[in-house]
């Protein structure tokens, strides 16, 4: 790798980090890299090995090629080899069968979650008491909602239609042009914006126009599964 290709991968790095608002302390815990070592390759005094990219790809879900090269989108998401197309949406005649379970990182990306879900095919379907045959489950990477949400949990959403019946305090998917988060949603004192609070006090709140939103879903269940190595 040139020391080109290192200084424009840094540079997109940086750009993500500047997205997610995430310090250099939070990316390395995300990471699970040391601080001073991540400072360093941002810095351009420690070179950006093929281990760190695939632990960036794996761990934000970042487009390999788009960090590497630059080509694409950060979150463009591939398709999965051997995975089936959806012809049609889901409907609720193959609902009963459970609630369908899909192998998306719902903080990764920026295309519309409902576009996804009607192409990419769900890994399996789960019955849970109390949600709604709108809903769909997918993971949840990061740690700004722990202990509530933990890294790597699954989450059961289903999509408000009208973003005049948002219940204040409770989480939500938020869906903006560039990224998506989950967060709680508070009221803001200006009626044209929306305070996202996360779970872990290590984050801050963040002031956004509702404008800007372009879709949120309501967090209906939290399944915190750990899998047992």
């Amino acid at each position: 790798m040139t020391p080109s290709d290192s200084t424009e991968m840094i540079a997109r790095l940086r750009h993500i980090m500047e997205l997610r608002h995430l310090s250099q302390r939070r990316l390395a815990a995300l990471l699970q890299i040391d601080p001073s070592n991540l400072s360093k390759v941002l810095s351009g005094k420690y070179p950006f090995t093929k281990g760190l990219v695939n632990r960036i790809v794996a761990d934000l879900g970042i487009s390999k090629a788009w960090l590497t090269t630059g080509e694409g989108t950060p979150y463009e998401k591939q398709p999965v080899a051997g995975e089936i197309q959806l012809a049609d949406p889901l409907t609720p005649e193959t609902r009963r069968e459970g609630t369908p379970v899909y192998d998306l990182d719902v903080t990764a990306g920026c295309r519309n979650l409902e576009a996804l879900f009607g192409e990419v095919r769900p890994i399996g379907t789960i019955r849970l008491p109390g949600v709604s045959a709108e809903s769909n489950i997918v993971r949840v990477r990061g740690d700004s909602m722990t202990p509530r949400i933990i890294n790597g949990g699954y989450v059961a959403i289903r999509p408000i239609r009208d973003e005049r019946n948002i219940f204040w305090g409770q989480i939500y998917v938020v869906e903006l042009d560039d990224y998506r988060m989950v967060k709680y949603l508070r009221r803001h004192a200006n009626p044209d914006m929306v305070i996202l609070h996360s779970d872990n006090p290590s984050y801050d709140d963040m002031d956004v126009v509702r404008a800007d939103i372009r879709a949120l879903y309501l967090v209906e269940t939290i399944i915190n599964y750990e899998p047992q190595l």
